[in-house]
């Protein structure tokens, strides 16, 4: 498999410094042959020797957000799958990534094995499905608080109905009373 000359540069530099990793370490993390990290660690050293060390400071790249592609992030999420705690954590740091990153790649590849994927939605797009999703919240309250209400009112009659049938209507009972008040003030 070809690999870009990005990738290779990234790996070299992952073993060497202070922090370096060794060939058969990186090798397990990275889904690439030992022997191969370490011809790309000697050829670096060749080149690295042959360069005059104002060079050096000329040739280091701008900073800012590393642009993947398709298959750098397929390689990588190949090698976190088995990846869990420190593991996990030293081939983020290593290959400068954040877990949320490598979560979002996850479930666009998954998306994309089950057929539903597609592109990330634009801000505007977020923003609307997330204010449509509280809406949907606040209708299911709603609607969980009408629904108890109901039954509750459903509860009453039907008990109405019951003391109705045991003789105990209120609408007759009150007019009897009151006929009796009528009667006593007379």
């Amino acid at each position: 498999m070809p690999y870009t000359d990005a990738f290779k540069a990234q790996m070299v530099k992952r073993m060497v410094g202070p922090s370096a990793v060794n060939a058969s370490t990186l090798a397990r993390q990275v889904g690439v042959s030992q022997p191969t990290l370490s011809q790309w660690l000697r050829a670096a050293n060749r080149v690295a020797a042959m360069a005059p060390p104002s060079d050096e400071k000329k040739s280091a790249p701008p900073a800012g957000p590393k642009k993947w592609t398709p298959e750098e992030k397929l390689r990588v999420l190949a090698a976190a799958q088995a990846l869990k705690g420190e593991e996990l954590g030293a081939l983020l740091r290593g290959e400068g990534l954040h877990e949320a990153q490598l979560r979002e790649w996850q479930q666009a590849a998954a998306g994309a094995l089950s057929g539903t994927a597609s592109e990330p939605l634009p801000a505007k797009e977020r923003k609307r499905l997330a204010a449509a999703e509280k809406r949907v919240k606040e209708l299911e309250r709603e609607l969980h608080r009408k629904e108890k209400a109901l039954a509750e009112t459903a509860a009453l009659l039907v008990l109405e109905k019951k003391l109705q049938a045991m003789g105990w209507d209120d609408r007759h009972s009150g007019d009897e009373d009151d006929a009796a008040d009528e009667k006593s003030e007379k």
